[in-house]
């Protein structure tokens, strides 16, 4: 990543910390240390199984046109932690998903950490590139599918996204 990149991913990271400056001086030293990182207002977190996650990941990739969001790896947890765009009336629902958002907290690296425990599939560019929840969606079932061909349906089943509550940008009734 560029030095510009990633001093962008970094600065834009690192907002989300409890102490900015303290998260930006670890990792501008070269540490990869891990910072936890306050969800719901810059972004949210679906996190899924790692073998669904990976997978996901590869698919959103390889997708033309479409630069992908932010995507980390806890190889620890076997998840994949995937930023999407904060909407606290999100619902995603299916086995070991998570969907972390107003009040959560993400153990993040820097930007730069493409290796150890928790590193990035897909490190932040810096400009705010967030997965879409729309194209997300298309994307895991996609990967189920493929999942399930090659182990069994059994083995898998597509997260799911609903709203529960009013967009607060929806207009109120007449």
């Amino acid at each position: 990543m560029a030095l510009t990149h990633w001093m962008n991913a970094m600065e834009w990271l690192a907002a989300a910390a409890r102490d900015p400056r303290a998260c930006k001086n670890d990792w501008q030293h070269g540490s990869t240390g891990v910072h936890l990182l306050a969800a719901g207002r810059l972004w949210d977190v679906l996190v899924v199984p790692a073998c669904l996650g990976l997978r996901t990941a590869d698919i959103l990739d390889g997708l033309p046109l479409l630069e992908p969001g932010p995507a980390l790896l806890d190889s620890r947890r076997r998840q994949v932690g995937f930023f999407l765009p904060p909407d606290p009336a999100s619902i995603w629902s299916g086995p070991d998903v998570r969907y972390v958002t107003q009040g959560g907290w993400i153990a993040t690296p820097a930007p730069h950490c493409r290796w150890g425990d928790l590193r990035w599939l897909c490190p932040p560019d810096g400009t705010g590139t967030l997965n879409t929840p729309e194209v997300m969606e298309l994307a895991l079932a996609r990967a189920v599918g493929e999942l399930a061909r090659a182990h069994g349906a059994a083995h898998c089943h597509t997260p799911h996204r609903r709203r529960s509550l009013p967009s607060p940008s929806a207009a109120p009734p007449a």
